[in-house]
């Protein structure tokens, strides 16, 4: 998600009104802040759809008080206190395009349930879900692109999804995994998958890197690995971890923009473009 300076403005103070909605009743009760995010999520499912009505609240020379008045009188009664009191400061501030707005509800939507993992212990668990599920649906050309379909029916997605991780993952990914799918916003579903396992770790404080290996690691190799990553750049690194029997052997590890590329196909490769001159 790319914000400009004002977008990034209005966000940074939506989110402050969030976590303070979250350390109040929503914070003390985790179906709340659970239901907030849905609620969250159903208003840029509404403002995806709806053309004139993002305009209007992202009308910059309207008063704010306008806008205000307008989202109470769509949503009083439709949704909680907590999602109307954060979303008045939403359309309060200043967005810098109408899109960027939704952007912003929707980033909202995904903190608040990455803040209610983190407070069940269980942000760990959703971040590697959502990486683990991206893997599959890569793996998977006719799944990604049944997935991707913008002609499919969007609850025929999702139930298509639901076949694959019904029972199997915690409520978060699930709810996460479902608004990916049925509100996709131009972005496909793998990228998605591994934005979401991204900001779950970026909650956490660290940095994911994505290895690839020619052979499964066990537990303890993990470890060494996750150590040495986080001495070299002196921050914590969460490990995602894909076997890749193609390397031929060694890892191949990519932190952002950087690629650490041990593998035998790496090496290879780079001997043939220094052979080729």
């Amino acid at each position: 998600m790319t914000l400009h300076a004002a977008s990034r403005d209005a966000l940074a103070a939506a989110e402050l009104r969030l976590l303070e909605v979250l350390d109040g009743t929503a914070g003390t009760d985790h179906a709340a802040a659970g239901k907030l995010g849905e609620e969250l999520f159903a208003v840029v499912g509404l403002l995806s759809r709806q053309s004139s009505l993002r305009r209007a609240l992202a009308d910059a020379s309207t008063e704010p008080v306008s806008r205000e008045q307008l989202l109470r009188g769509l949503l009083d009664g439709k949704v909680s206190g907590d999602a109307l009191e954060v979303l008045t400061t939403v359309v309060a501030a200043r967005w810098s395009s109408p899109r960027e707005l939704v952007d912003g509800v929707e980033s909202l939507a995904r903190t608040t349930l990455l803040v209610r993992a983190e407070r069940d212990g269980k942000l760990d668990t959703v971040e590697d879900e959502l990486f683990r599920l991206g893997r599959i649906i890569a793996g998977n050309y006719e799944l990604e692109l049944a997935l991707t379909d913008p002609a499919a029916d969007a609850d025929g997605k999702v139930s298509l999804v639901d076949g694959l991780i019904a029972g199997k993952v915690d409520d978060t990914t699930k709810v996460l995994v479902h608004q990916l799918v049925r509100e996709p916003r131009g972005q496909g579903v793998v990228a998605g998958l591994a934005d979401l396992a991204s900001l779950a770790a970026k909650r956490r404080e660290r940095s994911v890197a994505y290895v690839r290996s020619a052979v499964e690691l066990d537990a303890a190799q993990q470890d060494r690995l996750e150590a040495t990553l986080t001495r070299i750049y002196s921050r914590p690194i969460a490990l995602h971890v894909e076997v890749d029997p193609t390397l031929r052997g060694g890892l191949q590890i990519k932190i952002g923009d950087e690629v650490i590329d041990g593998s035998v196909a790496g090496r290879l490769a780079a001997l043939r473009r220094d052979l080729a001159g």
